[in-house]
């Protein structure tokens, strides 16, 4: 029995992210193995150029078409555009993302405008969702990211957001050199 072939074909039949968890437990093999047969898939794939890869995100792994061969296929299936993010939408993320867990009333604090919409919109898309309650006064929701919110960026865990102090820096330095700067600001 080869465990990677039997991995491949459920992710493939899937189609969705499936927890490493879930699979051993299918499987029934021990996570750590599943874990390593999926490396070892993935690496076949990265190894052989082959149009597919397999994508890590949390605890998550799926199939998916190598970024560099959609175009073929977009021309193909032409999809319906995704949805973009607003700019409100944008920024209640990253301050979710950066300072998780955090309440809606801290959103509010670090944008200096209401989130209720901004964060039922991310909800809905599933990036954020409730991660608990804070031990205080009124026990408010707090807020994290999602494992879609890993795949949705591309990121395998929450380490992989870029640094913010690194782009304040390098906007110090280009503004010194007088070169053309991010528009980052540290309001």
């Amino acid at each position: 029995m080869e465990l990677e072939n039997i991995i491949e074909a459920i992710l493939y039949v899937s189609g969705e992210p499936i927890t490493l968890k879930d699979l051993a437990r299918a499987l029934d093999q021990e996570e750590a193995e599943v874990d390593a047969a999926a490396g070892r898939l993935a690496e076949y794939y990265d190894r052989n150029l082959r149009g597919l890869r397999l994508k890590r995100f949390g605890s998550h792994i799926q199939l998916a078409t190598r970024a560099e061969y959609a175009p073929y296929i977009e021309r193909l299936l032409q999809p319906v555009q995704k949805q973009s993010l607003s700019q409100a939408a944008l920024e209640t993320l990253a301050i979710v993302a950066y300072r998780q867990p955090v309440t809606r009333l801290d959103l509010e604090a670090v944008r200096g405008v209401k989130c209720d919409y901004s964060l039922q919109s991310l909800i809905n898309k599933n990036l954020v969702k409730e991660v608990g309650r804070k031990e205080t006064i009124g026990r408010p929701i707090l807020y994290g990211t999602t494992d879609a919110f890993l795949a949705h960026f591309g990121l395998r865990s929450l380490d992989e957001l870029p640094d913010p102090d690194r782009f304040l820096a390098q906007e110090r330095e280009e503004g010194e050199t007088g070169e053309e700067s991010f528009g980052f600001s540290e309001d």
